[in-house]
């Protein structure tokens, strides 16, 4: 049991509209109340000025790739040179420098907002694919970081069996084997949930998971009423494998074998045809947009209108952290949009804060996050609207604000369960943030 407390939001976004003058009481993590009308703070209420939004949700996370960032972004090549370097640097981890990683990482996504991340983990073993003592060890430390960054997070344990269509894992890859999705079920089966941890489950992509052995995955999560995520379509190579082998999309190859569904996430969904569309639409498939990833690997611009008007959520992410900023992940899906079709306002302001937010969570079973409502889980984070950046549009406007100008550097406060994990800019669990990531980085660095 926590004491109760009392929030005042100089602005608040509930869900539909700016609201001034807003009272959150939270008791024991949640939502109590919300008062409107409170022009005057409540004696006593811890005083947000701005405009306080529902906390973010990154619904796809490989924290290990933020040590890539600043070292990969110049030069030519293509997603599969990127892939070599990213290979090498996790050929250098261990459950120690992971955690320190990790928590650095999850850090960095607390100052900007964000109060869940959803972690694509594949990294499980030692180099070799030696297992550690504790054959969770890897994923145990990120559920460890995230507590100590102060963040919730939903760990996606990820089935990563093969290289390709009927190719063994290389040498690289052993660590992210288990060798059989049911070695992968009874692995990860061990992994147990804490109250700032969900277990879910991954396909790391249809190329990496036998199509044979699908189901058993899918079953897996099924069976808990898990989130479950897949690559999907993220490159066209991988499209052209699956037809080769298999004669259909990676789509249609998991619609197939019982992977889509209200439960299930594909990442990226890329590259898709218009029954891939339908499938993933009709089906209740979520969609996760990595638009910084995406431009920066080069990957191209999905078909999220398409898709969410056949009945996909879109939520976001930031994969492989070239940039952590889910406000510049919501505007570059609009504005990626607006550059392919030369046409412009795809998505409305409170419909990308939506992406961001309440789709996001639920994507990672966190269906009680993401509103400003009584009864929600108390996460929420605050952008001022006093920055060069957010200065000038009327706070009435303020959704647009968040969305079209300001960026990470903006956020002013993070609370999760009714903490302050972000206060006036600074982190409050983990003193210097830049400092705990330059360390890290420069660990695996040697």
């Amino acid at each position: 049991m926590t004491t109760p407390k009392t929030y005042w939001l100089e602005h608040a976004w509930l869900d539909t509209h700016v609201e001034p003058g807003v009272a959150l009481d939270v008791r024991d993590g949640r939502i109590a109340a919300v008062r409107t009308d409170t022009a005057v703070p409540p004696p006593g209420a811890e005083i947000l000025r701005g405009l306080t939004l529902p906390g973010l949700a990154n619904a796809h996370s490989h924290a290990f790739h933020r040590a890539l960032r600043g070292t990969v972004q110049v030069g030519s090549g293509t997603f599969w040179t990127w892939r070599e370097v990213m290979y090498a640097v996790a050929d250098r981890l261990t459950p120690e420098t992971y955690h320190a990683l990790a928590r650095a990482v999850y850090a960095e996504m607390a100052l900007a907002g964000i109060t869940s991340v959803g972690e694509f983990h594949y990294l499980h073993h030692a180099p070799g694919g030696t297992h550690y003592a504790d054959p969770n060890a890897m994923g145990e430390a990120l559920i460890e970081a995230a507590a100590e960054a102060g963040i919730r997070i939903t760990l996606l344990d990820t089935a990563y069996l093969s290289s390709g269509f009927g190719q063994p894992p290389t040498t690289h890859q052993l660590r992210f084997s288990d060798g059989t999705a049911e070695e992968w079920a009874a692995r990860c089966s061990v992994l147990k949930e804490r109250d700032h941890a969900r277990i879910g489950a991954a396909i790391h992509s249809v190329r990496a998971v036998p199509a044979e052995q699908l189901a058993t995955v899918a079953g897996w999560a099924g069976e808990r009423g898990a989130p479950l995520h897949v690559h999907l379509s993220e490159q066209t190579a991988e499209n052209e494998a699956c037809h080769e082998v298999h004669g259909c999309t990676p789509t249609q190859l998991l619609a197939l074998h019982g992977v889509l569904g209200p439960r299930t996430t594909g990442v990226h969904n890329t590259h898709l045809t218009a029954e891939d569309i339908s499938l993933l639409g009709g089906s209740g498939t979520g969609t996760c947009m990595c638009p910084t990833t995406e431009r920066d690997l080069a990957d191209g611009i999905g078909p999220a209108v398409a898709l969410q008007n056949e009945g996909s959520p879109l939520s976001l992410g930031s994969d492989s952290h070239a940039v952590i900023d889910l406000l510049e992940e919501a505007r570059a899906m609009e504005l990626n949009e607006r550059l392919r079709t030369r046409t412009r306002g795809h998505w409305t302001a409170a419909a990308l804060l939506r992406a961001a937010s309440a789709d996001g969570h639920a994507a990672l079973g966190w269906d009680e996050a993401g509103i400003l409502e009584p009864g929600a889980l108390a996460d929420f984070t605050t952008v001022a609207l006093d920055s060069v950046r957010t200065a000038g549009p009327l706070p009435r406007l303020g959704a647009e604000t968040a969305v079209f100008a300001a960026s990470a550097a903006d956020v002013s406060h993070t609370v999760v369960a009714g903490r302050h994990v972000v206060r006036d800019g600074a982190h409050a669990l983990v003193p210097d943030v830049p400092k705990a990531l330059a360390d890290a980085v420069a660990a695996l660095r040697g």
